[in-house]
């Protein structure tokens, strides 16, 4: 959670230097960086999974297996790198479907030209911090983490506005600071990494091609759903950022503010359903499929007492949470309308709660397929043609952009319902779909 905490500052510090630095940087954020992260999701997602790989061969006390399965992910992250990178030029020409100004198309393009350069940083770095996560060694990415944020929040500052003897660069420098943070994170697990961690990498190699492709397709048919899923709530998101954007200029701006703010809700959140995901994983490794509801418990405990804190100043206190923004630069209505989606965002960070506990503990199970075909279904087929419909007969209409936020955290609800059950029949089951060779009892 404190590592989720310190890359929720430093997005905040890269948000309000946007928001900050020029109108058209404030409109171009929400749309660029949702775009991007909603990539990045995907692969990250995919080699994610190696989290709960490690976290059952530990809960076997297979040690070198928790090697093996550390070095099955990082070679496949290796690979999604190679295509992340090369869908650049085609992932640069999506602001042009958005419809924005000229200018703000123009930042966005830029921002997401650099975005699969330290996207593809990121999925190394996720592939490392998986392998100490499973094993229970959080604080190794927690201090990894912190590190690389201070310097990606000094960096994102100088590159940004042209401080500390750093060139001014706008909305590239927002990219640059990213990428100078998750590159000194990949310094940092590289060093962390115990001898054995070569020697499993070593072990796959010398199986073949044949068995490499084979052991990557295998675990690449595990993470595609899982990655898929945090794919597709990140997709659904970004539409919901550029659907805003049909009630008017003036709910983009609203609403690109009021997200920096839900942010401060969601992100350390989804710290805790990762610490949820491996003690669930060490109990399903082990066999212990009673201790998984007391985990889930403890986990929505400490979540919902967060979310209660936010919520409180969501409702209460909404101007001194969007102040940071600039959004007193913005304009009056502006500012009525941020304030006025603020105080429902805790309907969304609530129904979050549930959804991302759920999906972290499905994936364990080796449940991630399912998690995924609800999210399509719930996301896709409902919820954002739902929202469309709205904001195509109310264009121009800010004052609906609470509405749909509270349409948005109906369906997140339903999701959570849907994995709970699914849940609760994987524990009276003694269901691991993860790992076949481990046999129920």
């Amino acid at each position: 959670m404190f590592g989720m905490a310190g890359n929720l500052v430093l997005m905040l510090v890269d948000r309000i230097s946007l928001a900050r630095y020029s109108a058209n940087t404030l409109e171009a954020s929400g749309p660029a960086v949702f775009t991007a992260t909603t990539l990045i999701m995907l692969t990250t997602g995919i080699v994610g999974i190696t989290r709960s790989y490690v976290a059952q061969a530990k809960g076997r006390d297979d040690q070198q297996g928790t090697l093996d399965e550390g070095a099955n992910g990082l070679l496949l992250a290796a690979v999604l790198c190679v295509l992340l990178l090369l869908a650049t030029p085609l992932v640069a020409k999506v602001p042009e479907l958005s419809g924005q100004q000229p200018a703000v198309e123009a930042l966005e393009a830029q921002f997401l030209r650099l975005s699969t350069l330290y996207g593809s940083v990121m999925t190394l770095n996720m592939a490392l911090s998986s392998y100490f996560n499973g094993m229970g060694r959080t604080r190794v990415p927690m201090t990894v983490g912190l590190i690389g944020q201070v310097v990606g929040m000094v960096m994102t500052v100088g590159l940004v506005f042209g401080k500390f003897g750093l060139p001014e660069l706008g909305m590239r420098g927002s990219a640059l600071g990213t990428l100078s943070a998750v590159s000194v994170m990949f310094i940092g697990y590289l060093v962390c990494l115990p001898r054995g961690y070569a020697a499993g990498v070593g072990r796959l190699l010398r199986r073949g091609p044949a068995r490499v492709a084979e052991t990557l397709w295998q675990r690449l048919g595990k993470g595609a759903p899982a990655g898929g899923s945090m794919c597709l709530e990140e997709l659904g998101q970004t539409a919901f950022v550029w659907l805003a954007g049909g009630l008017g200029t003036l709910a983009l701006a609203a609403n690109n503010v009021a997200l920096s703010v839900n942010y401060t809700a969601v992100i350390p959140l989804i710290g805790l359903g990762i610490g949820c995901n491996i003690l669930c994983g060490n109990a399903v490794g082990a066999e212990e499929f009673a201790k998984v509801p007391h985990i889930i418990k403890a986990t929505l405990a400490v979540c919902g007492s967060y979310v209660a804190v936010v919520a409180f100043c969501q409702v209460l206190l909404p101007k001194v949470l969007l102040a940071p923004f600039g959004l007193h630069e913005a304009g009056p209505q502006v500012v009525a309308s941020a304030v006025d989606t603020s105080r429902v965002l805790w309907t969304y960070s609530a129904a979050f709660m549930f959804s991302m506990v759920g999906s972290s503990v499905l994936e364990c199970f080796g449940l991630a397929r399912y998690g995924f075909l609800t999210r399509v279904v719930l996301m896709w087929v409902l919820c954002i043609p739902i929202i469309a419909v709205i904001v195509l007969t109310h264009h121009g209409h800010a004052g609906l952009l609470p509405v749909i936020w509270v349409v948005f955290s109906f369906f997140e609800a339903v999701m959570a319902v849907v994995c709970f059950r699914r849940i609760r029949q994987a524990v009276a089951s003694r269901e691991n779909q993860l790992v076949p060779s481990v046999t129920s009892v």
